[in-house]
């Protein structure tokens, strides 16, 4: 017997309702030794994400390390779009391990996560297992992620994705939320975001827009 097809989507597929964003450690001293994403990328990244979830209402924690004392602030295009939400400073590597961090994860009661932050195979492989072992399903947004170089941050990936660990990227993030062009209330908001972080697909929704009045959908 052959399968029907049925128009609907994956339960695989994230919705802005069934999951918490951890977006961690996005501070100077971490990205000074961040070598394997361009600078430039890595805050465009990031702001997308951060922007992505703020828009679509994706609960989402804040965390820095020794933030007074050594790492210094949060990037401001992760903070912007939250209005001065609180950030929660840890002196753990592993945000995991942190109660206040995982109070507030128990708080918002979601059993997905994902993650991005710096540096890959410290601050961010720290809570993807130990997420993974508690029972979470676990995601990592890869290009807003960085490490102290090329191979540091491939290997943390890999060593995340056998345990688990689902990847995505930033954009694919912001258009999974999206999904479909036909949800008119979030168009304006997708497509702004993809306008001030997309790269060369947000240079492509200005032309379209600018030369022919073009929108998708």
């Amino acid at each position: 017997m052959s399968n029907t097809a049925q128009a609907r989507a994956a339960a695989r597929l994230l919705t802005p309702r069934d999951h918490t964003l951890l977006m961690i450690d996005f501070q100077a001293q971490m990205a000074f030794a961040t070598r394997s994403i361009d600078g430039i990328a890595l805050r465009n990244n990031a702001g997308l994400a951060a922007h992505a979830a703020a828009g679509f209402r994706v609960p989402t924690i804040l965390t820095t390390v020794a933030e007074r004392s050594f790492s210094g602030p949060m990037f401001d295009e992760v903070t912007e779009p939250f209005g001065g939400q609180e950030l929660v400073d840890r002196t753990t590597m592993n945000c995991w391990e942190d109660a206040n961090v995982v109070e507030l994860v128990n708080a918002i009661g979601k059993d997905r996560v994902v993650l991005a932050g710096l540096w890959t195979s410290v601050c961010i492989v720290g809570p993807a297992l130990s997420a993974l072992e508690q029972g979470y399903e676990v995601f990592v947004i890869a290009d807003a992620c960085g490490d102290v170089s090329g191979e540091a941050h491939e290997r943390a990936m890999e060593r995340m994705v056998q345990a688990g660990v689902r990847p995505l990227t930033a954009l694919q993030y912001l258009l999974e939320l999206q999904r479909d062009w036909g949800r008119a209330e979030s168009y304006d908001l997708t497509t702004g975001i993809a306008k001030r972080f997309g790269g060369a697909y947000g240079l492509g929704i200005i032309y379209a827009k600018a030369m022919f009045g073009a929108q998708e959908g």
